[in-house]
Formats: C-alpha cells, sequence, structure tokens
C-alpha cells in the first residue's frame, strides 16, 4: 500500500491536494496523492458521544482516512463493540489504525482541574478507567479483536523515581503480551514526561530501557515541542522508533492546543524528517476543540498548505 512515509521516502515532498466544498457542504480531498490523514478521536470528546454514526460520517467527508480512538463516557469503543466500530469505520472508508489506553490508573494532580471536552463542558472520568497495570489483557484482547494494529498507552504514572521504575515494568509486560497478539505498543508523551524527575528524565528512561521491539513511540509533537525539545533532535537519537505521531499545534502564549497553523510548531521542518522518526501514520488532535468539525476541516487544509 502507497503509504506516507513511502511518498516522502520516494519524492521529498508531500501533498494532499487542494480541499474543496461539495455541494452538499463537506469538504473533499481533490488530487490528494496522499489520503492517510489520521483523526485523534478525543479531539471530538463530549460530542461524537452524541451521535456516533454521524460524526464518523462527517470526520470522512472532511477528509480523514485514519482513525485513533481513545476512552469514551458511552463505555467499550464509544457505545460499540471492537468488531462493530471497526465496521461503522470501514463503512465510511476509514482505517481504524491505533487506540489510546491508560497505563495505570486515572488520578489528577493536586490542584488541577479537568479541561473542556468539544462540548465545552469540564470533562468527566468514569470512576472506573481500565488500564495496563491492572486489566492489560483485557483490553489487548479487544484492541486485536478489532483489528487494529496499534495500541497506544496515553499516558503512565511517572512523578517519582518508584513510579518510573513501575512504568517501565508495566510498558515492558504489555509490550511483551501486544507482540504476543501481533500488536505494536507505542508510548504517547504530554509535557511532563520530559521534566526531571529525582534525576531522571521518564521519557529518556523509556526509550532506553524498554528496547525498541517491546516500546515504540507515539511522540506528540505539539507537547514535545512546548517542553522545549526538538522532535527532529529526538527522531534523530532514536531513529525508527517512531511510527505515530500526534500532530497537534500550540498557542505558545497560552500553552493551549490550537488548530494547526495558529500556533508555532514548524510541521514543514519535521514532516521533512517523517523518514528519520519511521513515521506510518500520524493523527491530528486538538484537546478540547471549541468547533471541533471546523476545527479539525482547517486544521488539515492547513497542515497541506504548510507541508505541501
Amino acid at each position: 500500500m502507497y503509504n506516507r512515509r513511502n511518498f516522502l521516502k520516494n519524492s521529498g515532498a508531500m501533498a494532499f491536494g487542494g480541499l474543496v466544498l461539495s455541494k452538499t457542504g463537506n469538504f473533499l480531498f481533490r488530487n490528494a496523492p496522499v489520503t492517510n490523514a489520521g483523526l485523534q478521536l478525543f479531539t471530538l470528546f463530549g460530542v461524537i458521544e452524541q451521535d456516533v454514526p454521524g460524526s464518523i460520517k462527517k470526520i470522512a467527508g472532511i477528509g480523514y482516512k485514519e482513525i485513533e480512538s481513545a476512552f469514551s463516557m458511552k463505555g467499550g469503543f464509544y457505545g460499540l463493540k471492537p468488531k462493530e466500530f471497526a465496521s461503522l469505520l470501514k463503512d465510511n472508508g476509514l482505517s481504524w489504525q491505533s487506540h489510546h489506553v491508560l497505563g495505570t490508573p486515572f488520578k489528577m494532580p493536586p490542584g488541577a482541574k479537568m479541561p473542556n471536552g468539544a462540548d465545552g463542558k469540564p470533562m468527566t472520568i468514569p470512576p472506573k478507567m481500565r488500564n495496563l497495570k491492572d486489566d492489560a489483557r483485557e483490553l489487548i484482547d479487544e484492541v486485536a479483536a478489532g483489528g487494529v494494529p496499534y495500541l497506544v498507552c496515553a499516558n503512565i504514572s511517572h512523578s517519582t523515581r518508584d513510579e518510573i521504575k513501575q512504568a517501565v515494568e508495566i510498558l515492558g509486560k504489555a509490550g511483551e503480551a501486544c507482540k504476543k497478539a501481533g500488536l505494536t505498543l507505542c508510548y504517547h508523551n504530554h509535557e511532563s514526561e520530559f521534566k526531571v524527575v529525582d534525576g531522571q528524565v521518564p521519557y529518556d528512561v523509556f526509550l532506553s530501557q524498554l528496547d525498541a521491539d517491546t516500546l515504540k513511540m507515539e511522540l506528540d509533537l505539539g507537547w514535545a515541542t512546548y517542553s522545549g525539545n526538538d522532535p527532529v533532535e529526538i527522531f534523530k537519537k532514536n531513529p525508527g522508533r517512531f511510527p505515530l505521531w500526534h500532530v497537534k499545534d500550540i498557542d505558545k502564549a497560552t500553552g493551549k492546543p490550537v488548530e494547526i497553523g495558529a500556533g508555532y510548531i514548524d510541521y514543514k521542518r519535521i514532516f521533512a524528517n517523517a523518514s528519520v522518526a519511521g513515521m506510518k501514520h500520524f493523527f491530528i488532535e486538538q484537546d478540547g476543540a471549541p468547533k471541533p468539525f471546523e476545527n479539525i476541516a482547517t486544521s488539515l487544509a492547513n497542515l497541506n498548505k504548510i507541508v505541501a
């Protein structure tokens, strides 16, 4: 299959083609040599739950081709079983490439408040969210049943030296279990993984203590850049270890996610180094997007202009 990595390698350039409005008001691709733009569904948290089939149809109409799912207040995969959700995506011309889960039980940092979802309301977390520490086998089996190739640890406790050690153990066991099930385990970062904790940088520990066959990475390019790191330099130090990307722009003054092109992340330079990273799939994400369908359409159109 002709994918983004091959295109970049062979041509050294990238273009999605122009986005135009159809008579129905949906965004459509025109002359698009690359058609695997992905979306992280957390961007629609609080909105997709109101109409799952309708939301999926709109996402496909905008021009997205690949999906990364996350947790939902409806339970399961947006209220559906793995094969049901996979079928819904396929019927809309979408490919389900990865799914996000927690590494350890969810807990809010002291004094922190839940951010708003796409519906403008504070996000609510179920009292018991499954995680790799306690529910790895169950989570892996479900994702495998849906035919999803990547399982992604969305976050894991790492605020002390002991938690970092435990995180390595959890990720190591989950990575081995994923391999046996035919999946690839990746780790997704926020800003905090790059901060020094008891003399250690958690992200560096994960990379050094777990080999690439056990754990690969989904680099959130927005949070990595906002933490003061250069994604391209991260790629060069660990070539081929980043099959998945989160394409997220950040407002430098506020630290809030914004539409691609509205922040300060240099995506032209980053995408030019996709082959160094080993990138196979990328997912646009905007946490708490105020107008999610409008925002994801603008982000996709802007990314085309930036990196073409």
